[in-house]
């Protein structure tokens, strides 16, 4: 490969294009929408961009917040939180409970949704998610630079205590059924998402120890 044909910067410097890439290369990127309740019982509810799943058994999902949002602040008060599967027919309501609202506002509302009680855990769940993960709080982390400089982004991590699966994504066998509940997912720029399809995929196996 041509070296002369890389495009280089150092993020600290600046990326010289206009938007940076980082979202867009790592990307698309599962969409962490985050119910919470404050210590109060107001809730909370909020997709973030930086998330994913980190471990089998037991399940642990984590998330990251730039800034001390409401997200985190509920989270280290109770200590308890639910994420709710984000799919393309709820992708509007989903970006409508982005917004900036004022505190006491309820995004559940504002967005049409409809809350549902915890089986285990006192946050609400997005009823018409076909999918949620009920947790606990098993690590809140305040990321820092290389040189060991905190930053303002926080790590959520939960334990998944409690799971519900709209029993139509699951086959005959049991097996979950990924594209057919139509997730979203975030990608680079200030708009773009994608979605997954059966069309699309493609099996590896893991190699086989020598």
């Amino acid at each position: 490969m041509n070296e002369d044909n890389r495009y280089f910067y150092e993020p600290s410097k600046g990326h010289g294009l206009p938007h940076d890439p980082l979202s867009a290369i790592i990307g698309p990127r599962p969409i962490g929408w985050i119910a919470s309740r404050n210590a109060q019982g107001q809730r909370n509810l909020a997709p973030y961009s930086f998330f994913n799943c980190f471990n089998y058994r037991p399940p642990i999902i984590g998330f990251a917040s730039v800034g001390w949002k409401d997200s985190v602040a509920n989270i280290a008060e109770t200590g308890e939180f639910v994420w709710n599967l984000a799919t393309r027919n709820l992708a509007e309501k989903m970006n409508l409970s982005s917004a900036s609202l004022p505190n006491a506002s309820d995004e559940f509302d504002f967005a049409g949704l409809t809350p549902a009680a915890g089986i285990i855990v006192a946050a609400d769940r997005v009823l018409e998610s076909p999918v949620n993960f009920e947790c606990k709080l098993s690590q809140l982390i305040q990321l820092q630079a290389a040189d060991g400089k905190k930053i303002d982004t926080w790590l959520v991590l939960g334990e998944v205590v409690a799971v519900h699966i709209d029993k139509q994504l699951l086959s005959s066998e049991g097996i979950y059924q990924t594209a057919l509940a139509q997730p979203v997912f975030r990608a680079g720029g200030p708009s773009a998402y994608y979605g997954i399809s059966e069309d699309l995929r493609f099996d590896l196996h893991r190699p086989k120890e020598p």
